[in-house]
Formats: structure tokens, C-alpha cells, sequence
């Protein structure tokens, strides 16, 4: 099924996904209204090249705050992940960056589908988050980026690239040193 808003959304009630969501104002709205126009004119080949400028704003850390830098908002994001594992779905990997999460994991049937499952962690987090951060408001972004993963050979690089990148964000040096990154054993690539 396919849902739009500013960024296309493809879901079904099956398979694996990856998604990047990230904290309010990470991202200046002028960059993305270009990244946005570029995501509209998206071809395979492009999809790298889009990505990797939207990481690299990100993981810049130029913009919008760090909360997810935070011990204690790292941890009820990191929880708030794994509540669902073995229920909506089977957790393969992610990183939790200072300003955003990436995330992959695969439906299980009967799952409530992604929608409802992101909002979920998402209200939860954030409204954890702004407890202990003593704040109000909009703690993250609306919408999140997400890709369905159609092969093992795409599933194999996504994992890869969500493990890697607090190294290539300069971090870490390698990316099991970084604390908030995660992979089940079963799907471990590096």
C-alpha cells in the first residue's frame, strides 16, 4: 500500500524494512525541500547518492540537537526498540546516532503494520524523552524515511550500513565500540 506525505511510503503487512527517523529540526527545512524534490524523482541509482547527502546532513550534527547523545534518552530509545521485537516484529539491527535512529527489522504476521508501530515508539520516546529532558513539544520528526528491503544482497548492505555508521560519522573506530548500536547474532555481516 502506498501512503504520501511529504515522502513516498510503500508498506505491506509483510517483510523487512528500513527506516531512519530522526529529532525534530536535525534537518534545516531548506535542505529538505531539495532532498525531498529529490526523493520524488527517485530511480535506483539515485537512491544512494540521496541518502548518503540526507545521512551526511544528520550525522554533521550541525543542526537541531543531540538529546539521543544522552545516556539516559539513548536508553528509553533502546528500549522503546526492542518492546516490539517478538511481537510486531523480529529487531535485525540498529544504531541510535546523537540526532537520529536507524533501524531494520522484519514484520511478523499479525503485526499491527508500520504505522502504527513507529508511532508507537516514537510517542513513547519522546514523551519518556521529554520527562526527563524537562521540556514540551515536538520532540521528533513527523514523518520517517523508510525502505522496504526487497533481497538478501539489500538486506546485507542496509545492515552493514546502519552498523557502520557512527564510523563513518568519526565516533567511533569501529563499530561495535559504539554503545548504542545493535545487531541480532543471526544476522551479523561484519
Amino acid at each position: 500500500m502506498l501512503h504520501k506525505r511529504n515522502l513516498p511510503h510503500l508498506y505491506f503487512n509483510d517483510g523487512m524494512y528500513f527506516i531512519t527517523y530522526r529529532l525534530k529540526n536535525s534537518i534545516p527545512q531548506t535542505l529538505l525541500k531539495i532532498i525531498h524534490s529529490d526523493l520524488k524523482n527517485l530511480d535506483n541509482t539515485k537512491y544512494e547518492r540521496i541518502i548518503k547527502k540526507y545521512d551526511s546532513v544528520l550525522d554533521s550534527g550541525e543542526y537541531g540537537k543531540q538529546y539521543l547523545a544522552e545516556k539516559d534518552i539513548a536508553d528509553v530509545c533502546k528500549n522503546t526498540l526492542h518492546y516490539p521485537d517478538g511481537k510486531d516484529y523480529n529487531l535485525i539491527c540498529y544504531t541510535i546516532m546523537p540526532n537520529h535512529i536507524h533501524l531494520v527489522f522484519e514484520l511478523l504476521s499479525g503485526n499491527k503494520g508500520i504505522s502504527k508501530i513507529m508511532q508507537s515508539i516514537k510517542r513513547i520516546s519522546a514523551r519518556k524523552s521529554n520527562l526527563f529532558l524537562q521540556r514540551e513539544g515536538s520532540f521528533w520528526q513527523d514523518e520517517s524515511f523508510d525502505r522496504w528491503i526487497r533481497n538478501e544482497k539489500e538486506l546485507y548492505f542496509t545492515i552493514k550500513y546502519v552498523l557502520e555508521n557512527p564510523v563513518k560519522a568519526g565516533l567511533v573506530n569501529n563499530w561495535f565500540d559504539w554503545e548504542y548500536t545493535y545487531c541480532n547474532k543471526n544476522y551479523l555481516v561484519l
